[in-house]
């Protein structure tokens, strides 16, 4: 089974609902341990948490601050349809009340409190065994380092909602307080799962992500450490698949390559992400979708510079052409789409069967690649990242100037990750935010555009909170 105990995802989230406020740790209909007319298991509450994934700003909003924002796509779809705010996201004309910005935030917060809460059900339910009971705190945990991750990547000092205090927290407590749920769990999670819990954070999901972390602020040797042992792992098992195309079919769900993907399947009981496949669809009479999100010319060049018709053909569907299962694409609104979106199966669906590949073996390669550049460390670096190259057949890197290695690992990570969410944070966690930008006839604004600017409605009911620079 695909997914699990998906069915009971919907019957959790109605009795997690938030409150309004989007800090407020506490629901207003809170269930207690022990509530005997809601008598909800522990492990309901975590896949309550699990199906915060699922809802439609992840199909909308969220492509917005990941992806529309940077230089692999243009907002798409038809002029004249703004998406509510996407057209201010692709010309970086976006202000603190742009909806997209809000909904994030929201969501983030409200899947971090309602991680905290099963962390706190499962701990007062009173089962007995500790290893399962771990296990769920420890899921918990990794699904609110999640969210954590992306809010201080997006705007930096933020508040931690455990602690009573509306202020922003340093940006250093929050990625040690990441660190810690992300080590944490490691001690409990599962190598893997059976079949009937497939989709499940693992022990591997969390040392991956946690090798992320490190790279983001630039402790290369934790980074480099954590990646390695991701790689090596006999316990882990992973493997990198041959053919990089089937990485986004329904053959390479949950492969030996996935470290954790959020889970899809395509019936409204139990949808995946709400109308992600739909919003990025063709658009056009021969179409199935809203044509949003649609990649740049600059991305299409940078694949084809690189000579790189793989991962190019893998990651973009072309106006005229014949898709992987014989889709005929005919003379769409868009010259091109995002194809690691496109659905087989649910061709235009709202509830789609589209696993979102959050982390794997290929991105973990390219931290050790960078971490070990960093460090001096060479050979170690060229062989991590020609791994990648080897796949696309690419001819190796050689280079053994640093510098000039920094670049081909950066540039790696645009063609091998397009359109996984992380462009934007990349361009900036680099440096390279203004140049990139530039290229794509985008203004990046030095002092600004490095941290997104706090929903304006947040500071409202916030008012002591303050907003970050130049916003």
């Amino acid at each position: 089974m695909k997914y699990f105990n998906i069915i009971l995802i919907l019957a959790t989230i109605f009795v997690l609902s938030s409150c309004d406020d989007f800090l407020d740790v506490e629901s207003k209909e809170r269930v207690e341990a022990g509530d005997s007319e809601e008598n909800y298991t522990p492990e309901q509450f975590v896949n309550g948490v699990y199906g915060m994934f699922t809802d439609w700003d992840y199909g909308f909003s969220f492509l917005a601050v990941t992806e529309i924002i940077s230089d692999n796509a243009d907002k798409g779809s038809s002029p004249s349809d703004s998406g509510t705010d996407k057209n201010l996201f692709d010309e970086l004309t976006f202000t603190s009340t742009a909806p997209s910005f809000g909904s994030m935030w929201s969501r983030w917060y409200k899947t971090i409190g309602r991680a905290t809460q099963a962390i706190e059900y499962a701990e007062e339910y009173g089962l007995t065994d500790e290893a399962y009971k771990n296990r769920l705190i420890g899921e918990s945990k990794f699904l609110r380092a999640v969210c954590y991750f992306w809010l201080v990547r997006g705007w930096g000092d933020v508040t931690l909602q455990h602690i009573d205090d509306i202020n922003r927290a340093p940006k250093e407590e929050v990625y040690a307080f990441i660190e810690q749920d992300l080590t944490e769990a490691m001690q409990v999670l599962p190598a893997s799962y059976n079949d009937a819990n497939v989709g499940r954070a693992t022990r591997g999901a969390a040392h991956g992500l946690l090798a992320k972390v490190y790279l983001y602020q630039e402790k290369w040797q934790e980074a480099y450490d954590a990646a390695t042992a991701v790689i090596n792992s006999s316990e882990y098992n992973y493997s990198l698949l041959d053919d990089y195309s089937m990485i986004w079919r329904v053959e390479g769900e949950n492969s030996s390559e996935s470290l954790f993907e959020i889970q899809a399947r395509g019936e409204s009981i139990a949808h995946g992400v709400q109308q992600y496949s739909q919003t990025q669809g063709a658009r056009g009479t021969t179409g199935w979708g809203w044509g949003f999100n649609t990649p740049s010319e600059n991305l299409l060049a940078a694949f084809n510079d690189e000579g790189d018709e793989i991962r190019r053909d893998a990651t973009i569907i072309f106006r005229n052409s014949t898709l992987y299962d014989g889709y005929v694409v005919g003379n769409t609104e868009n010259p091109m789409y995002n194809y690691k979106a496109y659905s087989s199966a649910n061709k235009g669906a709202s509830d789609t069967d589209k696993n979102i590949r959050y982390l794997r073996l290929g991105e973990i390669y390219l931290i050790q690649a960078e971490a070990a550049n960093e460090l001096g460390r060479t050979s170690e670096a060229l062989a991590a990242l020609n791994t990648i190259r080897d796949r696309v057949d690419l001819p190796a890197v050689t280079t053994t100037d640093q510098a000039e290695l920094r670049r081909a690992i950066w540039k790696e990570r645009r063609l091998e990750l397009a359109f996984e969410h992380d462009r934007w944070f990349d361009l900036v966690r680099t440096g390279q935010a203004q140049e990139a930008m530039a290229a794509d006839n985008k203004t990046f604004v030095i002092g600004k555009h490095e941290l997104f600017p706090i929903p304006n409605q947040q500071l409202i009911d916030t008012p002591e909170m303050t907003q970050n620079p130049n916003w």
